[in-house]
């Protein structure tokens, strides 16, 4: 397909690169793509950044039928724009389309798609230390129809935010609070899926871990309350002795890129690094006996997040000396400078625009 580009007749000004926070501001353009079950995905194109046209009774605002990613673009050294690992994101778009009943997209024309985006907006590209491009390709249900069942027409799109630290805190410890009045997932539901309706049933718990001072909410798994599956935006890492520890995939737990990537890596560097079940008690268990050596997030949006503190029940522990510990330094540096192309990761990971 070839995809037709019509320029904004007005730019907008471009946002102090030194200010940015995270999903506030939007670039002038953006992709979009319909779907009709007679002429599968068709009508691709570049066109100036608006709103979405659609009926009150559009599925996606009633039933939730929808997926979403999100991935980031680089300016690098040398000025060159670059994404980290963006064959995955589309890999795992299309694994939450078959959860969703959603058609499947071409997974190459996506990436192409995304590139030809991005050569339109490279200026939106920042170029400050630590900032970046974020992109979020997003595919909604568009039948107007009351009524529980597939939509028979999508849209697919990209829009793009440029953005500077996920956290207020930036790269430093983060506090996080155990919940059991709230569970996320079980196995057989989309808790591995990225789709809208996880996002929203977190909503209430991570408003009351807010309210108590804590940044996210650390889930247990929906059935026994028993074992530790991820936090509200990131998965979730334990050093406990010499062993780097994260809930294995299980069905109920999204699988992060940045978690991978941090597998990946932990192994590469010969860390004995194991994806198992861990429960709550171990960790607190681990903390008293002195074991505990560090507990870390990793998604997109921070990359890798420390945690200095956690809270469960009753009990509050202070992780390692609440500090950044080297492991979580030691992966947050290595992942950046490979997505800003300062040195040269595994083999794929990175794409060049």
């Amino acid at each position: 397909m070839q995809i037709s580009i019509t320029k904004a007749d007005q730019l907008k000004s471009k946002p102090d690169e030194n200010k940015l926070g995270f999903g506030t501001i939007f670039t002038d353009h953006m992709f979009n793509m319909d779907y009709n079950v007679e002429k599968g995905w068709h009508n691709p194109r570049i066109e100036p950044y608006g709103p979405l046209s659609m009926d009150p009774s559009t599925m996606v605002l009633h039933y939730g039928q929808g997926v979403f990613e999100g991935l980031k673009a680089y300016r690098n050294k040398k000025g060159g724009i670059q994404l980290f690992r963006p064959q995955e994101n589309f890999k795992r778009l299309n694994y939450s389309n078959r959860k969703l009943c959603i058609p499947k997209i071409d997974e190459a024309f996506a990436l192409d798609a995304l590139k030809q985006l991005l050569d339109v907006e490279q200026a939106w590209v920042p170029s400050q230390p630590g900032t970046s491009l974020y992109i979020r390709p997003t595919i909604i249900a568009m039948d107007p129809f009351l009524g529980v069942r597939a939509s028979f027409t999508y849209r697919f799109f990209i829009i793009l935010s440029p953005v500077g630290a996920y956290y207020a805190e930036g790269f430093n410890p983060v506090k996080i609070m155990v919940t059991k009045d709230h569970v996320r997932a079980v196995r057989g539901g989309v808790g591995d899926t990225k789709t809208l309706g996880n996002y929203a049933a977190s909503l209430l718990a991570g408003d009351e871990a807010h309210k108590a001072g804590y940044t996210q909410v650390l889930w247990l798994d929906g059935v026994e309350q028993k074992y530790v599956e991820e936090v509200g935006a990131m998965n979730i890492f334990f050093v406990i002795d010499d062993e780097l520890i994260t809930p294995m995939l299980s069905g109920s737990i999204l699988p992060g890129i940045t978690r991978d990537s941090v597998v990946a890596l932990g192994q590469s560097w010969g860390l004995k690094v194991s994806e198992r079940k861990i429960s709550i008690d171990e960790v607190m268990d681990a903390h008293a006996s002195g074991h505990l050596k560090e507990i870390f997030g990793s998604g997109t949006a921070a990359v890798i997040s420390p945690v200095g503190e956690l809270k469960y029940e009753d009990t509050v522990i202070t992780v390692g000396d609440g500090q950044v510990g080297p492991l979580a330094h030691r992966f947050f540096e290595a992942i950046q400078e490979i997505q800003y192309g300062a040195i040269e990761g595994p083999a794929g990971w990175i794409e060049m625009v």
